[in-house]
């Protein structure tokens, strides 16, 4: 399943991973990479917390690319 996170750093240098279509679903780390991997550890407690209480997961993302010329 795939998951779109926003990824930002802020004013301290930590970078702040955010998965927006799972409320709550937050985590954070040194370095960009960090952050990825502490927000996918996040990410798969929070569905493993969904379906323990039977709760419907979000549909995982479905993106296509587009590729303009202007």
């Amino acid at each position: 399943m795939q998951y779109r996170i926003l990824i930002e750093q802020d004013e301290d240098g930590v970078f702040i991973a955010e998965c927006r279509s799972l409320p709550g679903c937050v985590s954070q780390g040194n370095t960009r990479q960090e952050a990825i991997e502490n927000i996918r550890d996040a990410i798969k407690g929070y569905l493993e917390s969904l379906k323990k209480h039977n709760e419907p997961a979000p549909p995982p993302i479905k993106e296509e690319i587009v590729e303009v010329i202007a």
